[in-house]
C-alpha cells in the first residue's frame, strides 16, 4: 500500500470502527435496546480521557494500548470481567470493541507498509 493511501485510510478505518461498528454490533446483539447500546458504546469514547496525561496528547504514531492507564492490559482485565455481568455487559462491549479498535490501529504499519 502506498503511504499516501495509508494515511488516509488508517482515519477512516479508526474512526469507523469507533462510530459505526458499535451500531451494527448493537443492531445484532441488543436488538431490543440497539439505540441505547449503541449510545453507550459510543460514550464508552470517555476512556479516551487518559490521552491528556501524555506528551504530546495525540502522538499519531504511539500505540495507545499498553501506553494509556485506561488503555492498559489491567484495564483492559477489568473490561474483560465486566462482560459477566448484566448490568455493565454493554458498556464490557463497547469498551472491548474500543480497546481493539485502538489495537488494530496499531497493527496498521506492520500489516501495510512493510
Amino acid at each position: 500500500m502506498s503511504p499516501h493511501l495509508f494515511f488516509i485510510l488508517k482515519p477512516i478505518v479508526h474512526y469507523s470502527l469507533h462510530f459505526l461498528a458499535p451500531g451494527l454490533i448493537a443492531f445484532i446483539f441488543f436488538r431490543k435496546e440497539w439505540k441505547r447500546a449503541w449510545l453507550t458504546m459510543i460514550a464508552t469514547m470517555i476512556v479516551d480521557a487518559d490521552h491528556l496525561l501524555a506528551t504530546p496528547i495525540f502522538d499519531p504514531d504511539r500505540c495507545s494500548i499498553g501506553y494509556h492507564p485506561l488503555h492498559s492490559y489491567y484495564a483492559i482485565a477489568v473490561y474483560f470481567v465486566l462482560l459477566f455481568f448484566p448490568k455493565t455487559r454493554i458498556i464490557a462491549v463497547g469498551l472491548l470493541f474500543h480497546m481493539f479498535t485502538d489495537w488494530q490501529d496499531c497493527q496498521w504499519p506492520i500489516w501495510f507498509l512493510h
